[in-house]
């Protein structure tokens, strides 16, 4: 009888759910959008509770659209957003406040502070990551110092927190298990890679009580079972959770990128691009992160990561902010209709810039502009955009790394765009490789949890089932790729420090 996977994908913009059989293939999917919530410039936040009912909503659609015997789903992995900061009763499982996403920038004087009193180096010697709002620790601080009570609370054991995983976990098995896994929490500030623990120094650092904390875990175990009783997964009830990774891990790892020196980049709201290098952790000297790839069988797999702020979430700008088009599809159709962005630069900054730069005082900006500049100008300029920022990514990798990409492997919704695809591999002069299968995140996660269970044996399984589907080759001349480019840097230079550093 065939097995089945279920994979939760719970993104920035929208939960999803969709279950593989094990081929590798998609059986049935949904996915429901919910709000983004911005209080003030700079700050984004979502509801948890939003969180959890499209994320259970869309797994109970999903079974029910398959037409299959809920008995015959072996386990369920799930991967999320990560640094998205949330923080509960551990108790009643009610939020204490809305969650603040990983986008959001409200943290940007505690960062300033934490490197004014000296803490640069323990924290990236410790945790891999640079200090930024980004990353949850300071999300964290920032709930517990400015929600009423939240801190006596914490300290007296009523509070809960974690990443989008660890809430997700709980309400799967309605409180029984309080754990992340170790690609999560790596993206915490509070978790040390090397001995794979919360650190009571940077805890302390920040003020958390390690009572609020969950269980580190491995990406491939039983962490519980779903609970009975939850409204409309009723016939779920007893099925592992089994999986479980950050999105951009499990992406890496649905990419079956298992080789050091294998490399990915997801284009989803933000553009990631991940290495593998192996069993021991590559601190980074050209401005990217170190992260905890997946841990299985008890070996740790470690990744070097750039991080991109906003790719998709430019396209979906000029959507729904501009009104340039009414569906995504449709901006590559307009970028399309003009041959270059005709010396117009879109710097997508809106919530500061990552790696390499690390500039949480960036802005937005847009240059080049002349009267014929027209909305296809634009949105050309904002596909260059995306394929200029993970160049940005690539050329720090190929100096931090011990052997350089050959090949980046790319999946995520923007993916699927051919203009985007060729201007990157002719920015990176390297091959561009687009698998058949672009769900690469939440088969990471179903891989993971199949792989706990025994629907796949080992890596070597699960990682023929990658098929190409295009690989895009450098076309275009190198000297005009590398003066774009060098435009690209003049225009990011004029967005960054625009705001006013607070302390």
């Amino acid at each position: 009888m065939e097995a089945y996977i279920a994979a939760l994908d719970q993104g920035t913009t929208s939960s999803r759910a969709i279950l593989f059989n094990r081929a590798g293939e998609i059986v049935a999917r949904a996915q429901h959008p919910f709000r983004q919530i911005y209080p003030q410039p700079g700050w984004v936040e979502h509801d948890p509770m939003e969180i959890w009912s499209t994320t259970a909503r869309a797994l109970a659609e999903a079974v029910d659209s398959a037409h299959i015997d809920p008995k015959r789903i072996a386990a369920l992995g799930i991967t999320n957003q990560r640094e998205t900061t949330i923080l509960w009763d551990r108790t009643t499982g009610e939020p204490v406040c809305n969650a603040i996403v990983w986008q959001c920038r409200r943290t940007a004087a505690i960062c300033d502070q934490l490197k004014a009193d000296g803490w640069i180096e323990a924290v990236q010697e410790k945790t891999g990551l640079l200090i930024d709002a980004y990353f949850s620790g300071t999300k964290l601080k920032w709930l517990l110092d400015n929600i009423p009570g939240a801190r006596k609370r914490a300290e007296q054991g009523e509070l809960c927190c974690g990443t989008v995983d660890s809430w997700l976990i709980w309400n799967l098995t309605r409180g029984a298990a309080h754990v992340t896994d170790c690609s999560n929490a790596s993206r915490t500030m509070l978790f040390n890679i090397h001995t794979l623990q919360w650190d009571q120094e940077l805890c302390g650092m920040l003020g958390i009580p390690l009572a609020l904390l969950p269980q580190p875990r491995a990406n491939s175990e039983v962490y519980g079972t779903i609970a009975s009783g939850i409204s409309g997964l009723e016939d779920l009830a007893g099925i592992p959770i089994c999986g479980s990774a950050g999105d951009q891990a499990a992406a890496l790892f649905g990419q079956g990128c298992f080789v050091p020196g294998q490399a990915k980049n997801t284009y989803g709201t933000g553009c990631f691009t991940l290495m593998n290098v192996g069993t021991s952790a590559v601190r980074s000297r050209s401005g990217l992160v170190t992260s905890v790839g997946w841990q299985l069988n008890g070996e740790t797999t470690y990744a070097l990561e750039g991080s991109v702020f906003n790719a998709g979430s430019a396209i979906q700008w000029l959507r729904d902010e501009l009104g340039l088009f009414e569906t995504s599809p449709e901006c590559d159709r307009l970028a399309e209709s003009v041959p270059s962005a005709g010396g117009v630069y879109v710097v997508p900054a809106f919530t500061g810039l990552g790696a390499p730069y690390w500039d949480m005082y960036a802005r937005g900006t847009i240059v080049g502009i002349t009267r014929g500049t027209t909305k296809a100008h634009i949105a050309r300029a904002v596909l260059d955009a995306i394929a200029f920022q993970v160049a940005d990514l690539v050329r720090a990798m190929n100096a931090d790394a011990p052997c350089p990409i050959t090949t980046l492997r790319v999946d995520g919704g923007a993916s699927v765009s051919d203009i985007l695809m060729q201007t990157q591999a002719d920015l990176l002069r390297l091959l561009v490789d687009r698998p058949t299968q672009v769900e690469t995140t939440a088969f990471g996660a179903a891989a993971l949890a199949g792989l706990a269970v025994g629907v796949w044996e080992n890596l070597q399984e699960v990682g023929q089932l990658r098929r190409s589907q295009h690989v895009f080759m450098p076309q275009r001349a190198e000297a005009d790729c590398a003066a774009d480019y060098s435009h690209w840097q003049r225009a990011v230079n004029r967005a960054r420090a625009w705001i006013e550093n607070e302390v």
